[in-house]
């Protein structure tokens, strides 16, 4: 067999290459907080919580009178992507149900 015309080539063949690790970062995570008021229905927010968080009705519950008492509550953390989706598709249907209920994000 013969040696390559090119000896940049035949050292490069000697040269051990240790695979890079790559690094991973979880993504950064958002609150959807819903935020209390004095017109919105507690049902319609516990109606809320388990359609939209896929919460049971006793945490849907207690998530709501914790926002009722408190003035504010986390529904849910999520990615940014689905914090911002959970926060317009609830507060959209809580317009078309003529409720004021309003949900925001926080950075978690």
């Amino acid at each position: 067999m013969s040696r390559s015309s090119n000896p940049q080539r035949d050292d490069l063949r000697d040269l051990a290459v240790e695979e890079a690790k790559p690094r991973l970062q979880q993504p950064p995570m958002y609150k959807v907080v819903v935020v209390n008021d004095d017109f919105t229905p507690m049902e319609f927010v516990v109606q809320v919580l388990q359609q939209f968080f896929h919460h049971t009705r006793e945490a849907a519950v207690q998530i709501m009178l914790h926002v009722h008492t408190k003035g504010r509550g986390t529904a849910g953390i999520f990615p940014v992507e689905i914090a911002e989706t959970k926060t317009a598709q609830v507060n959209a249907y809580a317009r078309k149900h003529q409720h004021p209920l309003l949900t925001v994000m926080e950075k978690a």
